[in-house]
């Protein structure tokens, strides 16, 4: 099995994903992942959307599975099999707000509990790391900065990769609104 990265956005698979791709027979992701590959997937290959992620590991040994952004931040590279990087929204997110990966300190909430991620953020900037949170539609970007000194920067990035993207700054005190289901946290002294 391989496990490919998309990237987190359109235009954001990486060489070595699209090779893998163009030798595929058997593909399987979610309905956004194969929206992000769609043009490099091969007409004679079968496409099927993950409905039950708890069996991919019951897969066939020739399938490729897409991972959206890249497969070890909180994707599919737990999955057997050779894992092809994407680009990841921490990558693009880091680099949009010009900041170095070496202070990064990567939480993940989405689909997870949220009351630890928010503990583990606040311990997080507490130390000086800059703290890049996935988050999904239901977590709350409020929980969050109660957790937080007044002072901490907030960036919420929404749709990173897509051309409705949007980055609003603001502070632990003042923070910016999310307006989009699909977005990150970055948090800290930036």
């Amino acid at each position: 099995m391989k496990i490919v990265g998309t990237g987190c956005g359109p235009g954001m698979l990486t060489e070595a994903a699209i090779a893998v791709l163009g030798e595929a027979r058997l593909i399987y992701g979610s309905d956004r992942a194969i929206a992000l590959a769609r043009s490099h997937i091969p007409e004679d290959c079968e496409v099927r959307t993950i409905t039950d992620y708890k069996r991919l590991r019951e897969l066939p040994a020739h399938a490729v599975v897409l991972s959206t952004g890249d497969p070890m931040l909180a994707g599919l590279g737990y999955l057997p099999g050779e894992v092809v990087p994407g680009i990841s929204s921490l990558q693009v997110a880091f680099a949009r707000l010009r900041l170095p990966l070496t202070r990064a300190a990567a939480v993940a909430a989405h689909g997870r509990d949220h009351a630890h991620a928010v503990e583990t953020a606040g311990r997080e900037v507490n130390r000086g790391k800059i703290v890049f949170l996935i988050a999904d539609p239901a977590f709350s970007l409020a929980e969050l900065v109660r957790a937080l000194p007044p002072a901490t920067k907030i960036a919420v990035c929404e749709n990173l990769g897509y051309p409705d993207e949007r980055i609003a700054l603001g502070t632990a005190a003042e923070p910016p609104e999310c307006t989009a289901e699909l977005y990150v946290v970055v948090a800290g002294d930036f």
